[in-house]
């Protein structure tokens, strides 16, 4: 077959010669019943080279030679002509010209191997070319169907826990293949090292062949193919394909398959495999996510923030250990994530953090995966946690938070990891702030350097403070309702609005804060005094 043949679903001779309709039989020719069809041609022309494009099952009743013309060269001319231009079988019609195949043609065609389907007087050359057409669409769907079914189980699998080998499994299943990662190669394993690997190992001489192939990607091609021997005397299709981007030869992973067949949606099923796994073993990616969870598991072990945040990402300006996503000298071997020695120790400050909380605005509710995933690329950090309506999220160093769309946002000043829990509360006071007064994010930012703030010892204001917030200290929902109240300069409606009560319940509690303080709420003095001790207490 040429090149010209269309990369189209083709029909196995096969289904044609078993369609219970047709009553099609080979009578000459090869008897590979599995040769492929991609067209179904009628021409009466002596010649058909000039109008075939290969791959066809040539439909003809011989109209073109009469029976007195049938010894002779004449059929083996027609044939060799048929060969040449690449067409896939020969179908002869039993009428109107001819009663039978003539003897000539069928021993042609065994010389050339070129099948040849004796087509019975009631079947018809337009029922031959339906039924192919007909197999052709159902074929197709069943691929688009597997292709689909592979898709959805190999994206499945790669968001598990463990999902590299989960991605080999899945592709190994609907491939019936053995599947393996191949690691850097190195002096101990020249033709790279077997990180992980799924399905029934061939003989040992396939794994040597297909490890042989994946060393090859070292000089830059993106995949290589071969055969082997498989432990029964059957063929196996053994290819390797290059994961990732331009990376050294030392570093370049590689997936193996090793096949026993190979079927229309294969390929594309391969791609999906190696898009998803140059995604899963990308250093930046394994580095990341080894980090997050071991970040995860010291502080569920009971280490403190300020030890543990530098595991997650540096402070913008702050030099990252070696092993820090994208930075040099990071280990990035799949399949090793997390072990020791592959993340040193963070510095005991943590560098510092902003604290995000959020509200959604609106009623409408996304998709939790891609709101969170919107977030994350919106505000510059994967630490993001979204609890239906609520958002709180970890934004490394003093970089500037962005207002996203949909949602209220309060921004805490920059802290460091040991001081959390404040820019948390932070964070909480410029929410309530944001949503009473309507805007879609509002700062709660440092006291300026130099302000009147700073003409006072810190330790004196804060006993001063403590002390004269002393009769309502053990009332929490009284301090934090004078606090807004008094951000809003005393707006009823913006307090309720941002502490979610009623305005008579601000003014109540308002009323039994002033009458604990025995102080007159309505002086602009007092209110500025009490703003202080808040802020310093």
């Amino acid at each position: 077959m040429n090149d010209r043949v269309p990369p189209t679903a083709p029909v196995p001779l096969s289904t044609l010669l078993r369609h219970p309709a047709l009553g099609l039989r080979q009578v000459a020719g090869g008897h590979e019943t599995d040769t492929p069809v991609y067209f179904v041609h009628t021409s009466e022309m002596e010649d058909p080279v000039p109008y075939l494009l290969g791959g066809e099952l040539l439909l003809s009743a011989g109209v073109h030679c009469p029976e007195a013309a049938g010894a002779g060269t004449y059929w083996d001319r027609y044939v060799a002509r048929t060969v040449q231009a690449g067409a896939a079988a020969l179908g002869f019609g039993i009428a109107p010209v001819h009663d039978t195949v003539p003897r000539a043609l069928a021993e042609a065609c065994d010389r050339h191997g070129l099948p040849l389907v004796e087509v019975p007087r009631q079947t018809t050359f337009t029922a031959v070319a339906s039924a192919v057409w007909d197999a052709m669409a159902e074929r197709r769907h069943h691929e688009l169907r597997s292709l689909t079914e592979a898709q959805q189980s190999l994206a499945t699998a790669a968001a598990r826990p463990h999902p590299v080998p989960a991605v080999l499994r899945q592709l190994g299943q609907h491939l019936g293949a053995w599947t393996v990662l191949y690691g850097p190669t190195g002096p101990d394993a020249p033709d790279g090292a077997e990180l992980a690997a799924a399905g029934p190992r061939p003989p040992r001489e396939a794994r040597k062949a297909l490890g042989a192939l994946a060393a090859r990607l070292r000089s830059g091609p993106s995949s290589a193919a071969g055969r082997a021997t498989g432990a029964a005397g059957e063929e196996l299709l053994l290819t390797a394909y290059g994961l990732g981007g331009p990376a050294g030869p030392e570093d370049r992973l590689a997936l193996g398959v090793c096949a026993p067949r190979r079927d229309g949606a294969d390929g594309a099923i391969v791609g999906v495999a190696v898009v998803l796994l140059s995604l899963l073993t990308a250093r930046r990616v394994v580095g990341a996510e080894a980090e997050r969870t071991s970040a995860l598991v010291r502080l569920m072990l009971g280490a403190e923030p300020a030890r543990v945040s530098g595991l997650l990402s540096p402070s913008p300006g702050q030099p990252a250990a070696p092993g820090q996503p994208g930075q040099p000298g990071q280990p990035g071997t799949p399949g090793q994530p997390g072990q020791p020695g592959t993340s040193p120790e963070p510095s005991e400050d943590g560098g510092l953090w902003t604290v995000v909380h959020g509200r959604r605005r609106g009623r409408g509710r996304d998709d939790g995966l891609l709101a969170t995933a919107a977030l994350a690329a919106g505000l510059g950090t994967p630490l993001v946690d979204l609890d239906g309506d609520a958002l709180s999220a970890l934004v490394p160093g003093e970089g500037e938070v962005r207002a996203q769309p949909g949602w209220t946002l309060g921004v805490g000043a920059p802290v460091p990891a040991a001081d959390l829990t404040r820019g948390g509360a932070d964070a909480a006071r410029a929410l309530r702030r944001a949503v009473a007064e309507r805007v879609p994010l509002v700062r709660d930012g440092p006291a300026r350097a130099g302000g009147f703030g700073s003409l006072v010892d810190p330790a004196e204001a804060g006993a001063h403070g403590r002390a004269l917030l002393a009769p309502i200290e053990g009332a929490p929902a009284l301090l934090e309702t004078l606090r807004v109240w008094l951000s809003l300069h005393g707006s009823w409606d913006r307090t309720a609005v941002a502490l979610e009560v009623h305005r008579n319940t601000v003014r109540q509690r308002i009323a039994r804060a002033g009458a604990l303080l025995d102080v007159d709420l309505g002086d602009a003095d007092v209110r500025m005094e009490l703003w202080f001790a808040l802020k310093w207490a």
